[in-house]
């Protein structure tokens, strides 16, 4: 598996999680349908991939249940004891979060900012890239901005 890891933004904040690269035409897709919210986003998504909104539903439900507002030891002592692969899937709540939804694993990171419609590969090895270069004019026409 080349796991990627994939950023979300929306108006109330992002989560960034750890997943196989082939679900990347999932998530074009879902931006190429208008989605606005993760909830929409991810609903977008399993049209393609059935698991990837369960996947992400059910890590953040976790990760509600073990970092209360003001207390993120858990996800920081994740963050601190595992290579960014094997990290859980997480809210971005402070600083050490936000800069770990931007560590990359082996295969890379993608964001996909929803409030401003942009789409950043900050580092990304999967060959499945063609999959953004394919889709370049169709997220255009639908108001996305692919940034390299």
């Amino acid at each position: 598996m080349n796991a990627i890891r994939f950023s979300i933004v929306d108006r109330d904040g992002a989560v960034s999680f750890v997943y196989d690269a082939g679900a990347l035409a999932s998530l074009l897709e879902a931006c190429v349908s208008g989605a606005s919210t993760l909830a929409a986003f991810l609903d977008a998504t399993a049209r393609r991939n059935r698991n990837l909104r369960e996947y992400v539903s059910c890590g953040l439900a976790v990760f509600d249940e073990h970092n209360l507002a003001g207390h993120y030891n858990s996800i920081h002592e994740a963050i601190e004891h595992f290579s960014s692969d094997e990290w859980p899937v997480f809210r971005v709540v402070d600083d050490v979060t936000r800069e770990a939804s931007l560590r990359p694993t082996r295969t890379g990171v993608i964001v996909f900012n929803l409030v401003e419609r942009r789409i950043v590969q900050m580092h990304n090895s999967y060959d499945g890239t063609v999959d953004v270069s394919q889709r370049a004019r169709q997220l255009q026409r639908a108001g996305w901005r692919i940034v390299p």
